[in-house]
């Protein structure tokens, strides 16, 4: 009875495991329809240490193990100088430079420091003006160029300009500048915004600088006119203590120029910019009594004979 017992129980099993695998296999087959290959690893690089142990046996180390420092054989043996050699200086026998060689050196290498003094005569703002500053709306604000010159606005002034769509307003400056040490020039210039209008003619006035003829009393060599456009001025030199006796776009020009004691009439036209020009084509037709001079071949005593 136990044999027989025994007999539906392994068939029952074996059946429930013939099941199991005919419901398996398909259900596993159908969902892995395709076959990836696995992606081959790379060996890993081990770093390790040579050690004296493992160097190899073909490298010849012999020449080095009988070698001791210590002993008197290890005697360093210079080359035999050249004929007429001398030795150089040692650096304690040198001169003691000054501070002005240092800074000089210093300058020449790294360029001009930031202590306000130049030895080698470069611009120690240079630095200053590639640097770009930042306001507190992102946009980058653009700093004066301290190249010694002083600007001072003559007129601003809104104008318009007639195009297919209708009229564009602009804004026009008129600037001068110098240095008060007899540069001076003058600039205009148009733009949407007055700042930027005030900085294009800067620019232009840069670009269009003259030399004003100065005497020792900081006045006129001698009279002069000079005409642009339908404005005309006159320029008079005057004595010392006079000071610039002049109106409009005239006394600025002088004033940037440096000129101290002068006389200054406008005549025909009120425009500024025009004035101003013609400023400049006066003080430009005046020239030094040493120019005139040497132009002639005279001293410049015969001048006032």
């Amino acid at each position: 009875m136990a044999a027989t017992a025994a007999t539906p129980r392994a068939t029952l099993s074996s059946l429930s495991s013939l099941s199991l695998s005919l419901y398996t296999t398909p259900r596993l087959s159908f969902l892995s329809t395709t076959t990836t290959a696995k992606p081959t690893k790379l060996p890993k690089l081990a770093l390790t240490t040579v050690r004296a142990s493992d160097k190899p046996d073909n490298i010849d180390t012999k020449l080095f193990e009988d070698f001791n420092p210590d002993e008197d054989d290890a005697v360093f043996d210079p080359p035999t100088p050249p004929e007429n050699f001398t030795p150089p200086p040692s650096f304690d026998d040198l001169p003691v430079e000054t501070e002005d060689e240092i800074a000089a050196a210093y300058e020449e290498m790294y360029g001009p420091a930031y202590s306000g003094v130049s030895v080698l005569g470069n611009d120690i703002y240079v630095m200053d003006s590639k640097v770009k500053k930042t306001s507190a709306f992102g946009k980058t604000k653009k700093e004066k160029v301290k190249d010694g010159f002083e600007e001072r606005v003559v007129q601003v002034r809104r104008v318009t300009k007639v195009v297919k769509g209708g009229k564009q307003l602009k804004f026009r400056a008129i600037v001068v500048v110098g240095d008060k040490k007899g540069q001076v020039g003058v600039g205009v210039g148009k733009a949407k915004e007055v700042i930027a209008a005030v900085q294009k003619s800067a620019v232009d006035a840069r670009r269009n600088i003259i030399t004003v003829p100065m005497t020792k009393y900081l006045t006129f060599p001698h009279r002069s006119e000079g005409d642009f456009g339908a404005a005309k001025v006159m320029l008079r030199p005057a004595s010392p203590g006079t000071g610039v006796i002049a109106g409009g776009a005239v006394r600025i020009v002088l004033e940037m120029a440096g000129v101290e004691n002068a006389l200054g009439k406008q005549l025909g036209s009120n425009n500024a910019l025009n004035n101003a020009r013609a400023t400049v084509v006066a003080v430009q037709k005046m020239k030094q009594w040493r120019d005139v001079a040497r132009e002639r071949g005279i001293p410049m005593e015969e001048l006032w004979k």
